[in-house]
């Protein structure tokens, strides 16, 4: 901490006061190269591509058969084949879209509202970098973020204004699109629709919010606004304010992704990959910063009851002869994914069931 402070252009920035340091850091006049702590040097070699999969979720709820069964195993190749997809006309009224990233917005701009959740052991939490440990040394990334848990429970910032009941209704909606579309996932691996509903109790399900802001940085290729990970959950939405960022691995390779206004995009996260026995895969992606503009990213996080267990579906080890994964309670996968996150480790490999 003293470390970085040391590199810190504004002397009212304490070491101790790191969680706000991020957005100080990029606004200060002063600031020419990249703090120490922050330093995290990466291959930024990365095609654009406009083959990710394009879901249009009107179709997937058409009373048209032919319509909607095509579109179906459009969701079940994409999530098997990229693990991410674009999800357009998803119903989510664009006014509330708009909303939500307006209020993220001015949220990080009111210091002494993210001050309030810095040191927070509750539900809401604002914080810089997210500390990684790679051999006892922290790694910070070039980012501020807060996340809070919106459901079974909801919980929420006090400002800006109305924040409140958006994110309450942004919540509400997304979650009723993410149920569907597990919904239909069940099918495309053979089993009934309200499978995934019964043995995950999606009613209940454990949703968390996040806002990431990625301010300019003047060396954007020395530091990297989130490492590559997956995510611990079943799906996992993602909205932003029309700067691009998000990189994601296909077969090896890193891809830059570009959503259109008003769509969602959306990844396959642990959770459903273990449900499906690896037939659909948790796809590894990255956030990168840029030397010009704040990128800002709203995430939902749908993941099972916190109590479920999480294991391959019992029909699914059955056609496949044995499970890939362990069962675990869900609680207990993040417990884990918490306590030791290191650079390039999957939560995943502590479920994996090795072949003998």
């Amino acid at each position: 901490m003293e470390a970085m402070a040391s590199h810190l252009p504004q002397p009212s920035v304490e070491p101790s006061n790191i969680n706000s340091c991020v957005k100080i850091l990029a606004e200060s006049a002063d600031l020419k190269s990249v703090p120490s702590n922050f330093s995290f040097i990466h291959d930024p070699t990365c095609s654009n591509s406009d083959s990710i999969p394009i879901i249009d979720f009107s179709l997937l709820i058409s009373s048209n058969p032919d319509q909607r069964s095509k579109v179906i195993q459009e969701l079940g190749k994409a999530c098997n084949e990229w693990g991410f997809f674009v999800l357009v006309n998803h119903g989510i009224p664009e006014t509330l879209v708009k909303a939500i990233v307006d209020r993220c917005t001015e949220f990080f701009d009111l210091p002494e509202e993210k001050r309030k959740y810095e040191t927070s052991s509750g539900p809401v939490k604002h914080s810089t970098g997210s500390i990684l440990n790679s051999s006892k040394e922290g790694i910070f990334q070039w980012r501020d973020f807060i996340h809070t848990v919106v459901h079974p429970e909801y919980h929420f910032p006090d400002k800006p204004q109305n924040l409140r009941e958006i994110l309450y209704e942004y919540a509400e909606n997304s979650r009723s699109v993410s149920k569907k579309l597990l919904q239909l996932l069940s099918t495309t691996m053979g089993l009934e629709e309200g499978f995934m509903d019964e043995t995950r109790n999606l009613n209940s399900s454990f949703q968390i919010f996040a806002a990431n802001c990625y301010p300019p940085c003047p060396q954007p290729d020395k530091t990297i606004g989130t490492l590559p990970h997956t995510d611990p959950r079943l799906l996992t939405f993602l909205i932003h304010n029309g700067v691009a960022g998000l990189q994601i691995e296909h077969n090896g390779k890193w891809f830059s992704t570009n959503s259109p206004q008003n769509s969602i995009l959306v990844n396959v996260a642990d959770q459903l990959e273990i449900f499906s026995n690896g037939k659909y895969k948790s796809a590894k992606h990255r956030a990168v910063v840029n030397e010009q503009t704040t990128r800002l990213s709203i995430v939902l996080f749908n993941g099972p009851a916190s109590d479920s267990i999480v294991s391959p579906a019992s029909q699914l080890i059955q056609r496949d002869g044995h499970p890939l994964y362990r069962p675990m309670k869900y609680i207990e996968y993040m417990k884990i994914r918490q306590k030791d996150r290191v650079v390039g480790y999957s939560s995943l490999d502590c479920v994996k069931i090795l072949d003998s």
